[in-house]
């Protein structure tokens, strides 16, 4: 198995070391990661300047690369140009912190995967709920290798990626695996706003998050009481029910629709 290894903490984060070490028995493992920090950036891609290759060693041996670019264009980089084969699995993680509700439209660590995705490659985002550095791992490793080693076999439908969720916690307290569905928990958000030394004003984004939901199959709801939480996603943002609804409705309008558009045009009104 050949796995392409990434992360939205940047290249040097505990993370993405842990989840590629985790994942070497089971095949060719290579690193290509932000060469700095990059969380919350979503689906970003690079458009307006150059990115830049550098080469990653440890202990003499090539371990991947770091990109001067966000997650989404690592995953896209690697594998249409910089890579010498196409992935079997894009892995993307450990990131340090939850991945659920509302942040999975944020995570550029979810971002990875869902490039990987994109570009036809059965692909997986990993998440410890811990925003320590020094936070417990070893579960949230042997669980992405167990299923980076199935995720082949899945049968997972093209588009679809797994958003993995784990508790920070020894694998001995971990209660189980949950199925789960993206919740709706959210961030109460403000500004704070501050003054630099030379007294300029500046705003530092702070907030709290709710839990906002009370389903035992809501992502953050299974995490929280202790379960790892594996949710399918996909980037087909269509809200179908609301196409047909709308699609039937807006037949019946169709001649005053026309009507108002053609009067903004400046044509004449049909009598």
């Amino acid at each position: 198995m050949r796995i392409l290894v990434t992360n939205d903490d940047g290249i040097e984060a505990r993370g993405l070391h842990a989840l590629a070490d985790a994942l070497r028995p089971l095949g060719e493992v290579v690193i290509v990661a932000p060469d700095r920090q990059q969380s919350a950036v979503g689906h970003a891609l690079t458009v307006s300047e150059p990115l830049r290759v550098t080469p990653v060693y440890a202990h003499g041996q090539h371990l991947g690369y770091a990109v001067t670019g966000t997650p989404a264009d690592c995953v896209k980089l690697a594998v249409t140009t910089l890579l010498p084969w196409r992935p079997d699995v894009v892995a993307s993680g450990i990131n340090h912190g939850r991945n659920t509700a509302v942040n999975i439209l944020y995570s550029g660590t979810v971002s990875a995967a869902t490039e990987g995705t994109l570009l036809g490659i059965p692909s997986i985002a990993f998440s410890v709920d811990s925003y320590d550095p020094a936070a417990e791992l070893a579960a949230a490793a042997a669980i992405a290798r167990g299923l980076v080693e199935l995720l082949p076999t899945l049968g997972l439908p093209p588009g679809t990626l797994l958003n993995v969720n784990i508790p920070a916690l020894p694998p001995e307290r971990i209660r189980g695996i949950r199925i789960t569905r993206q919740g709706r928990s959210l961030w109460r958000d403000w500004y704070e706003r501050r003054h630099d030394p030379w007294g300029r004003e500046y705003f530092w984004l702070a907030g709290e998050y709710v839990l906002a939901d009370g389903d035992p199959d809501a992502d953050d709801i299974a995490l929280t009481h202790g379960y790892v939480s594996i949710t399918p996603i996909h980037y087909a943002l269509t809200d179908m029910v609301t196409f047909e609804r709308l699609r039937h409705h807006l037949a019946t309008l169709s001649v005053p629709l026309s009507h108002s558009l053609g009067n903004a045009h400046g044509e004449a009104a049909q009598p």
